[in-house]
C-alpha cells in the first residue's frame, strides 16, 4: 500500500514539475501563449493579467514599454483575440464595451 501511495505521489509530482500542469492558468491554450509571450515581450514592464469581462475570463497581454504606441492584446480563455487596448488611437473599447468595466482577478505573470 505504501508503495502505491509513493508511486501515485511521484506521478503527480512528475506531472506538476515536468509538464507544468496548469503552470499559469487552467487553459492550456493561454499557458502556451504565455510561454511564447515571455520570449517576445519587452525586457521589463511586461505583464499578463486575468480579468472577468463580458461574462468570461479574459487575459491582457501587455508587452511593456520598449516601444511607442504598443497595444495590449485581450484574449479569451480559448485564445480568441477579443481586441486591442492602447496603441496610436488609445483604444479602450473591447467588443463594444469600455474595458474599464472589466473586473481584475489576478496578476498571472510579469517581468
Amino acid at each position: 500500500m505504501k508503495r502505491l501511495v509513493y508511486l501515485l505521489s511521484s506521478a503527480l509530482f512528475f506531472c506538476l514539475s515536468a509538464f507544468q500542469c496548469n503552470k499559469y492558468t487552467p487553459s492550456l491554450c493561454i499557458n502556451s501563449k504565455i510561454s511564447s509571450f515571455k520570449n517576445e515581450a519587452c525586457s521589463s514592464g511586461a505583464s499578463i493579467k486575468q480579468y472577468f469581462f463580458q461574462n468570461q475570463d479574459v487575459y491582457s497581454f501587455d508587452p511593456g514599454q520598449c516601444g511607442s504606441d504598443m497595444t495590449v492584446t485581450i484574449l479569451s480563455n480559448n485564445c480568441d483575440t477579443l481586441g486591442f487596448l492602447g496603441g496610436l488611437s488609445g483604444n479602450i473599447i473591447i467588443n463594444g464595451e469600455d474595458f474599464s468595466n472589466a473586473e481584475f482577478k489576478e496578476l498571472v505573470w510579469e517581468n
